[in-house]
């Protein structure tokens, strides 16, 4: 059981995250936007669209996660569990928009790095990377869509009713309500995490074979150079890993909430501003310009406050190889 204090300190770390998350993800936002603005047909790239879609929905995300714990700690005696209960509910959807979308930008760069020889799945593929933002449409209605129930089918407990401290914690009290969560648990977290493996292990398959490829064909005389290809591997490799490692702890933290009826809802939060933070700071590191541009910006404003100049970021220089890559 999580105590006063506890949630106190659950409370600062999601607020010093929060700023974090939402920093990165305007940094992505206004770089997408820019983007749009200089193309010439005024539309983002596949990838950009989904990239944005998950920063908006982590924005969101945090917003509503500090809301909710703001609640928990200050509402001691659970006079507005509504309030609180429709606020978790939201949280569950934003974090539904979010696993799904990554999961389908993991897809979309599967299906550009990756060629499989089998033409129905690839014209499958195909199909849906042509359709992003209907896709993404369905991805945000789904998330509304499942999780919205959980309001009548569970019932919201209040503090002093139910001895748990967390207001308006969404809990099963019978058969229907614990099947609900465990479907929720499945096409929530598990199905989108079984995508982006699956997909992890294309790409993983694709590089390996890639390399060996360039290893033969260069004889061995120098090492094989992908650019900015590796790079885009790399952050989606990291971003299943950090999914993955995520999945496991969440999952953890629904099973001390729904059957041990413990008061750890506010870990569960917690860990998904963990989650939004760390995936945020991935995307921004996985394209090389936006990493370069925001490593030069902050050496900038260091430059403003010569007592900080220790505190600057070597900044890479990019080679000639690496434009030969688009992605």
């Amino acid at each position: 059981m999580l105590s006063s204090l506890d949630k106190l300190a659950a409370w600062v770390l999601t607020g010093f995250l929060a700023i974090l998350t939402i920093f990165f993800n305007m940094y992505l936002l206004l770089i997408n936007q820019r983007n749009y603005r200089k193309s010439a047909k005024h539309r983002l790239n596949p990838a950009d669209f989904i990239i944005t879609a998950i920063s908006l929905a982590s924005i969101s995300l945090q917003v509503l996660t500090y809301l909710w714990q703001t609640l928990d700690v200050i509402d001691t005696v659970c006079r507005i569990s509504l309030a609180g209960a429709i606020l978790l509910v939201l949280i569950f959807s934003v974090k539904f928009i979010i696993f799904w979308s990554t999961a389908f930008l993991t897809f979309y760069y599967g299906t550009k790095l990756v060629v499989e020889p089998v033409h129905c799945y690839t014209r499958i593929q195909e199909a849906i990377v042509k359709h992003v933002h209907m896709a993404l449409a369905v991805i945000v209605v789904s998330g509304f869509a499942n999780c919205v129930p959980l309001l009548s089918v569970l019932t919201y407990y209040n503090g002093t009713s139910s001895g748990l401290s967390d207001c308006g914690s969404i809990m099963p009290t019978d058969t229907t309500g614990l099947a609900y969560i465990f479907y929720y648990v499945i096409i929530s977290d598990i199905i989108p995490g079984i995508v982006m493996v699956k997909c992890s292990i294309s790409i993983s398959y694709h590089l390996a074979k890639h390399l060996l490829d360039m290893k033969a064909s260069s004889n061995g005389a120098h090492g094989p150079k992908l650019g900015t290809q590796m790079r885009v591997i790399k952050m989606t490799l990291s971003m299943v890993v950090v999914y993955v490692i995520f999945l496991i702890v969440d999952i953890f933290a629904q099973m001390t909430v729904v059957l041990m009826r413990q008061n750890t809802l506010a870990l569960t939060v917690l860990f998904a501003s963990i989650y939004t933070t760390v995936s945020a700071s991935v995307l921004v590191y996985g394209k090389k310009s936006y990493w370069k541009e925001l490593i030069a910006s902050y050496n900038l404003f260091l430059d403003e406050y010569p007592c900080f100049s220790s505190m600057k970021v070597e900044e890479v220089k990019t080679e000639p190889h690496e434009h030969s890559h688009g992605h």
